[in-house]
């Protein structure tokens, strides 16, 4: 479970930016919304969400998680001595664009607390630190210093990679060690793994993630129930086979000989979508024929959407991992949106204490009781072009407070300062002197 996240000069966060899943001590608020870890004595959120006007930062800030882990996977075994690390820095500052950048992850994964972080630039890593907590005292497993390195005796792959001087400098110490199979570190890795980031606007990009799961038995009811509770009229949901042979003659001949040799390889049929059952009636209402459409073709693209979502959301209910959204209520009903999260708020339908972090501009959530003050959190850019974050919680608001028209008055902030936009239209002195 996702404790803490933080990031400083990355992209368009200048300065240390976190993100906290701890809950407040404030015990009038809903519990359900909440998991409890007796052993650290730990109560952590099950949800959040992000507002904040456009290009506030509400994308950002999974971006620098995403660009978190995917450092972490796959800076030993995809790069070689002097290519460059694809950081971004804070470009709109000269104090901050060359220096490094700096990511920190506080979790909770097999009964063990870690915290996790590095600074690098696009050049090396300048400082790598992991520290895990078993019972009540933090370990300092390796602290790095560019070259210089810090182990402890229970990291034993550190110290291998030290004295052999097997790390190269644009490499993650972290990365390397779980390369030569150190325990510690593959369970650090293996809990970046669960991260699953996904984009509300192209929902394409994890439809397969779903047409895959259609194949897995648990899963599959899952989808469907999900599918046919959204009140679409679809009564199930079926995959779209077709035989080798019936393959598009249009499609290119590379395409189709990669895809026939991943077939064959993989003694698996070709998947080119989902079929959707619907009901036909006759004059008195009473059914007649099944038909089927096409999920692509037929379907609305909400529909498409949302049965895209409904894989990535039973697998991690099912796994108990972390789902981060970009714009999760692009194209779905406030209502549907609305219901996603109470699955995870819920203790039924989130026993494997899975968590959901997502970004909108829905305010209408913000009127459902679905969320602790802790879980809403606010970006807003200043002057400077630099963004920040925030909770709602920081403002104390009543617990019967009106928190949708608030934030819509500017109460919270995060929302975007808006001129005059007819004046501004109609300036013809302003657009003449732009046309000369």
């Amino acid at each position: 479970m996702l404790i803490q996240f933080s990031v400083t000069n990355f992209m368009v966060f200048k300065d240390q930016t976190i993100l906290s899943m701890m809950a407040n001590s404030d015990h009038t608020q809903e519990d359900d919304n909440t998991i409890l870890d007796s052993k650290f004595n730990l109560r952590l959120l099950k949800s959040a969400v992000i507002y904040g006007a456009n290009a506030s930062g509400k994308t950002k800030i999974f971006k620098a998680l995403e660009f978190m882990k995917k450092f972490v996977i796959s800076s030993s075994k995809g790069s070689q001595i002097g290519d460059k690390i694809n950081v971004d820095p804070f470009k709109l500052s000269t104090i901050t664009e060359n220096e490094p950048s700096e990511f920190e992850v506080i979790f909770l994964y097999n009964d063990i607390i870690y915290r996790y972080g590095f600074e690098c630039n696009e050049s090396d890593v300048i400082s790598e630190w992991l520290f895990y907590k078993k019972n009540k005292k933090d370990i300092q497993l390796f602290y790095r210093d560019e070259q210089d390195i810090e182990v402890h005796t229970d990291y034993k792959k550190g110290g291998l990679i030290k004295r052999e001087g097997l790390l190269r400098n644009n490499v993650l110490l972290l990365s390397l060690a779980a390369q030569f199979n150190d325990e510690i570190s593959i369970q650090v890795i293996n809990w970046f793994n669960k991260l699953l980031f996904i984009s509300g606007i192209d929902h394409g990009n994890y439809e397969g993630f779903t047409l895959m799961n259609l194949k897995n038995p648990k899963l599959r009811n899952k989808i469907i129930d999900l599918t046919r509770f959204a009140d679409f009229g679809i009564d199930d949901v079926k995959l779209k086979k077709i035989d080798k042979n019936e393959l598009p003659l249009d499609m290119p001949v590379e395409l189709r000989d990669l895809l026939l040799k991943e077939v064959k390889k993989e003694s698996s049929e070709i998947v080119m979508g989902a079929l959707t059952k619907h009901k036909k009636f006759d004059e008195n209402g009473k059914v007649v024929q099944d038909l089927f459409f096409s999920m692509d073709d037929e379907e609305s693209s909400g529909t498409n959407k949302f049965f895209a979502l409904s894989g990535p959301i039973s697998s991690i209910l099912d796994t108990g991992s972390i789902l981060c959204v970009d714009e999760l209520d692009s194209k779905l009903h406030p209502l549907l949106v609305s219901k996603i999260v109470s699955l995870f708020n819920s203790n039924l339908t989130n026993a494997n204490k899975a968590q959901l972090v997502f970004n909108t501009h829905n305010t209408y959530l913000l009127r459902t009781g679905l969320f602790r003050r802790d879980q809403v959190w606010f970006t807003k850019k200043n002057m400077y072009g630099a963004a920040s974050l925030y909770p709602l919680s920081d403002f104390s608001p009543r617990k019967e407070e009106a928190l949708e028209n608030n934030y819509l008055n500017g109460k919270y902030g995060g929302i975007p300062y808006l001129k005059d936009i007819v004046n501004a239209f109609l300036n013809d002195k302003h657009t003449s002197k732009n046309e000369e």
